[in-house]
C-alpha cells in the first residue's frame, strides 16, 4: 500500500527531525520508501526501522556518508585512528579502516557504515556493483539503499533479520538493533523507530 507522503513526510519533520526537512533528507527518505514499496514488505514497522538505522548511521543526514562524516578516506581514517590510539573504540580489535596492500580501505560507507572486506563482497553479490574494486560505490544512494534493505531484511550484516524482530504480533524494538551493531544505542534507534513508524501508520 502506497504512504502518503505528504502526511508522512509532515509527521517526521515535527517528530524526528526538529520541525524543518533539507531537500537531501527528503530524498533520502523518498528513496528509501519507493524501493520498500516496489519490493513489496508490507510491515510498516520494519520500514520504520530501516529509516531509524539510516537515521542514526548518517546522524540525520539520511544520505550515504563516509564514516566519522569525513570528506575523504584519508580524513576519515586519521580520526579513526587517532580515536582509536585514544582508546575511545574499545570494540575494536583490528582497525579494519587501514589501506590494505591494494591501498584500499574498508571502513564505513553508506546508509549503514558497511564494513570489512568480506561484507564489501558480500554487497557486491547482492547489489551487482563491484564494490571491492571501488568501494566508494557505497556511497552512491541507488546502491546505498540496495544495501541497507538487503542487509537488513536478509540477515546479510550480522546474521540477524528484520523478520526476527517484527513478526505478528512479535515487536522488538530494541533487539533489532543486532542486525547492525549489538544493542549499540538500541534504545535511541527504537525510540526514533517508533516515530518513523507512526508517520508511516498516519500515512496508509
Amino acid at each position: 500500500m502506497p504512504i502518503a507522503r505528504k502526511t508522512f513526510f509532515a509527521g517526521v519533520r515535527a517528530a524526528v527531525f526538529g520541525g524543518r526537512l533539507t531537500g537531501d533528507q527528503v530524498a533520502g527518505m523518498e528513496a528509501i520508501l519507493t524501493r520498500f514499496e516496489r519490493r513489496g514488505w508490507g510491515d510498516p514497522r520494519c520500514l520504520a526501522y530501516m529509516l531509524a538505522t539510516a537515521h542514526h548511521e548518517t546522524a540525520a543526514r539520511m544520505q550515504p556518508v563516509r564514516e566519522t562524516l569525513a570528506a575523504t578516506d584519508d580524513d576519515a581514517i586519521a580520526i579513526l585512528e587517532r580515536a582509536w590510539r585514544g582508546g575511545r573504540l574499545p570494540w575494536v580489535a583490528t582497525p579494519y579502516w587501514r589501506r590494505d596492500a591494494d591501498g584500499k580501505s574498508w571502513l564505513g560507507r553508506g546508509l549503514v557504515q558497511l564494513t570489512h572486506k568480506a561484507n564489501y563482497a558480500a554487497m557486491s553479490r547482492v547489489t551487482g556493483a563491484d564494490l571491492l574494486a571501488e568501494p566508494d560505490l557505497a556511497l552512491r544512494p541507488d546502491i546505498a539503499v540496495a544495501i541497507l534493505l538487503s542487509g537488513m531484511t536478509e540477515g546479510t550484516f550480522t546474521g540477524h533479520r528484520l523478520k526476527d524482530y517484527f513478526d505478528g504480533q512479535k515487536a522488538d524494538w530494541i533487539g533489532a538493533r543486532r542486525i547492525i551493531n549489538g544493542l549499540e544505542r538500541a534504545g535511541k534507534v527504537a525510540a526514533t523507530a517508533r516515530l518513523f513508524d507512526a508517520a508511516i501508520r498516519a500515512g496508509l
